[in-house]
This record gives C-alpha cells, sequence and structure tokens, in this order.
C-alpha cells in the first residue's frame, strides 16, 4: 500500500498541481489509514477491504476527532481509492459506500471595510521599511484573496507590473491575476525603493523580505497580521486567512460567479468556494 500511496501523492503535486500542505495533509491521513489496516490484518479478524474501511471509519469516530477532521480522512480515502480505481490498480472503489461524519461548517469571518481600514492603518502610520513592506502585502492580499504561503513564496519574476499582471507559481497549480491599479502603484514603489531598505544580497529574488534580507516566512506573517489586529483593537482573531474571505466575499458580492472565484482562490474543488454563498460573519 506504500507504493500506492506513494504514487497517488506524486499523482496530486505532479498531475492535480495540489500545493504542498494539501499534499502533506493526504500523506498523514493515509499513512494512518495504512496503518491502520496492516494492523487489523495482522489480528485475522477483519479480511475484506470493506470491513477493514467500515472498521476505519469506527476507529475515527472512537478517537474523538472533530467532525470535519473525520470527512477530511474519509475524503482523503474516497479520492485515494478514486485514484486506485482510474489508474486500473483496482477494479472497484471499496468506499464508494462509506459516509462521512456530517459536517456543519462555520461560516468563515471577514472584516468589514471600515475594519480593514482600521487594520491598514496600523503600518501606515509607523516610518519603519517593515511597516512600509507590511502595507503592500496587506493590500496585496486584501486584493487577490492569495494564501499567506502563496504571498511570502512570490518572486520579483511572478509581478509584471507593466501589465497589472500577478502570477502564483507556488506549487504545481498556477494562475495568472490582475492587479488593481492602486496595488501597482504601491508595489512599484515598493520594489523600486521599499525593498532595497531590507535588501541585503542582491542575489535574493524573494519579493517580501524580513530584516535579515531573507524571504519571510508563512509564521512571520500570519504574527505581523496578528500584532497589527491586536493594535487596531480588532482582537486576536484576524489572520492573512480572515483578508483572503474578506476578498472572496467582497467578489461575489459584486457579482462574480463561482467558479470564477474558485479559481481567483485556487480552490481544487468549488464546493470549497461555495461557504461564501452562506451568511457571514464579522470578526467580533
Amino acid at each position: 500500500m506504500e507504493q500506492e500511496i506513494a504514487a497517488f501523492l506524486e499523482y496530486l503535486a505532479g498531475t492535480k498541481g495540489s500545493s504542498p500542505n494539501t499534499v502533506a495533509a493526504y500523506r498523514n491521513d493515509l499513512t494512518q489509514l495504512a496503518h491502520f489496516m496492516a494492523s487489523e490484518r495482522a489480528k485475522g479478524i477483519l479480511s475484506s477491504q470493506e470491513e477493514l474501511l467500515m472498521g476505519y471509519l469506527v476507529n475515527i469516530k472512537g478517537r474523538g476527532y472533530s467532525p470535519a477532521t473525520g470527512a477530511r480522512k474519509i475524503a482523503s480515502a474516497r479520492s485515494f481509492y478514486k485514484y486506485l480505481v482510474a489508474s486500473g490498480k483496482l477494479k472497484e472503489n471499496p468506499v464508494r459506500n462509506l459516509m462521512s461524519p456530517q459536517v456543519n461548517k462555520k461560516p468563515p469571518r471577514v472584516l468589514t471595510q471600515v475594519e480593514y481600514a482600521s487594520l491598514v492603518a496600523v503600518p501606515r502610520s509607523l516610518p519603519t521599511p517593515e511597516a512600509r513592506r507590511d502595507v503592500v502585502m496587506l493590500e496585496l492580499l486584501y486584493a487577490t484573496g492569495l494564501r499567506a504561503s502563496e504571498i511570502v513564496s512570490l518572486q520579483l519574476r511572478d509581478i509584471d507590473l507593466d501589465h497589472a499582471t500577478l502570477y502564483c507559481r507556488l506549487g504545481h497549480a498556477h494562475r495568472q491575476m490582475h492587479l488593481p491599479p492602486e496595488v501597482v502603484t504601491l508595489l512599484r514603489a515598493y520594489v523600486a525603493d521599499g525593498r532595497l531598505d531590507l535588501l541585503y544580497d542582491e542575489k535574493e529574488q524573494a519579493l517580501f523580505l524580513n530584516r535579515r534580507g531573507h524571504q519571510l516566512t508563512r509564521q512571520g506573517f500570519w504574527q505581523i497580521v496578528k500584532n497589527y489586529a491586536i493594535r487596531a483593537g480588532l482582537g486576536e482573531r484576524v489572520t492573512p486567512h480572515t483578508l483572503r474571505h474578506s476578498f472572496a466575499v467582497r467578489t461575489v458580492e459584486s457579482g462574480t460567479d463561482l467558479r470564477s472565484l474558485q479559481q481567483a482562490l485556487g480552490h481544487a474543488y468549488v464546493s470549497s468556494t461555495r461557504v461564501y454563498k452562506q451568511p457571514l460573519s464579522t470578526v467580533k
């Protein structure tokens, strides 16, 4: 089973263009599945694939996982076996009748325009090179809905300011995004001046640099946003993903269809995008 899992993960990364985080989640879930099935087979009680998988579902419920986590693990198994059938390694899908736990998804929290203005006003009021960088990052995230990992992975070659275009190349799921004029202006000034205040090595190509002149990390960006949110009086619940949600909600409210939003957000399935059709709540 290990070889099949390895082939499936390679398929996800190479053919499907799944992000490293998605591939890692599948790896963890399927490794757990493989260990369970090997253990149960050794006991000699459960024999068929269907029995083993039903036992796996019972095991997941008994471990006290949240419904969302349980549903994700079942979805991982379902995708894996669907791949095995499609690739000719299995004739029938043994999880076709396996039911996932019911999940009541909470609507994502978003910022109102006033709350976002309060957030970005904090770095705007500061004179440091890091604060000038942070204004650009916040405005770019709010305007495009990029993931935090995608923002910090941007390289100089990924922005074409003359054509107001950004290329998101993280993993294999590449996509092209249009940049609004105000963001182009901010990026142009940052690249020409603000970034140079943080640059130590001329060979460094990362767009957003930390105070040591290296590529900013995802964890660093999360902490930056949370710190500004606290200073803006928005509490600790604001993260880069809150701004991504806010972009998605504004896009839906502008009349954009879900398929177009799915492409903009880089969702593998439109089912992930449908959550933005629900009534949403602000951070407070």
